[in-house]
């Protein structure tokens, strides 16, 4: 498929855009990034739209962060998964963390939507 890696960039560059927003703490950015529809699965439950969102109320939740192992499958014309692995810090002093991350793009009018993400952490070594 010819078109797959210009999809991996794009799909790559609005995945950074939703962790800019985390390291910013633009609520915002985090928002129009995310379908009304969005349902994340973490380690601690399931997540709306409002309750990605909602974390952004005090500010920047992610200090820094580093996307490796990006991998990408279609699903169709208008839908495809990327995953990758996320090493990140939540703040300056806070040991580095690692997620595997897969998370489902929709393509609409405006552009790609975030529509459903899910974090897995790394196992202990």
């Amino acid at each position: 498929m010819t078109e797959q890696p210009l999809l991996i960039e794009i799909l790559t560059a609005q995945e950074r855009k939703v962790w800019n927003a985390l390291v910013s703490g633009d609520r915002a950015a985090d928002a129009a990034l995310l379908s009304d529809h969005f349902l994340g699965v973490y380690p601690d439950g399931f997540a709306g739209k409002q309750d990605h969102c909602g974390q952004l109320e005090g500010g920047a939740t992610i200090h820094s962060y580093d996307m490796q192992e990006t991998r990408l499958i279609p699903l169709g014309p208008d839908h495809a998964l990327l995953s990758y692995r996320a090493d990140f810090q939540r703040h300056a002093e806070a040991p580095p963390e690692t997620m595997y991350i897969s998370s489902i793009w929709q393509k609409d009018a405006g552009g790609w939507i975030n529509i459903f993400s899910q974090d897995t952490p790394r196992a202990a070594p």
